[in-house]
């Protein structure tokens, strides 16, 4: 892996899309669908699903800043979920489905709390916004089967 790669983590519902939505981008270099933020180690997806261990399905992804930013990644963010659903994204609810930026350096924070404040100010969304910035806690994958599941069924370049 190059050595300017940095990593961020997002929480924006169901991981599925949002992986899709930025394994496709160029800079992007891999993506990784887990769980971030909770109690239990290495949780499975049944024990996240029963939303006890505090978990949020999240994306990490690894991209080259030379080639995408930070910024464009949050951009992303907002643009892929709906900020102001407390625990819950469309059909899927629990706290595992929360609204989450975990970030990974005093910058990354930053960055973080700018963009949701503009955001903010946008007024894009008739509700407040609910979105956590957190510091990242330890990343544990999903199963094998939850990585990059919509481009293994044929549903990949699709947006949510």
């Amino acid at each position: 892996m190059d050595q300017t790669a940095e990593t961020a983590l997002f929480g924006a519902g169901c991981f599925w899309g949002v992986e899709e939505a930025y394994r496709i981008l160029p800079g992007v270099i891999a993506t990784t669908v887990g769980y971030c933020g909770g109690t239990a180690e290495s949780p499975t997806y049944k024990q996240v699903c029963s939303d006890r261990t505090g978990h949020a399905e999240v994306v990490q992804v690894t991209f080259d800043p030379l080639l995408i930013s930070y910024d464009s990644l949050l951009d992303v963010f907002w643009s892929n979920h709906d900020p102001t659903q407390m625990n819950r994204q469309g059909p899927d609810y629990g706290s595992q489905y929360r609204s989450v930026i975990f970030y990974n350096s005093d910058a990354q924070r930053l960055a973080a709390e700018a963009s949701k404040a503009a955001m903010d100010a946008t007024h894009r969304f008739n509700r407040t916004i609910v979105t956590s910035i957190e510091p990242a806690q330890t990343l544990w994958p999903a199963e094998d089967y939850h990585q990059k599941y919509l481009l293994k069924r044929g549903q990949s370049s699709c947006h949510i």
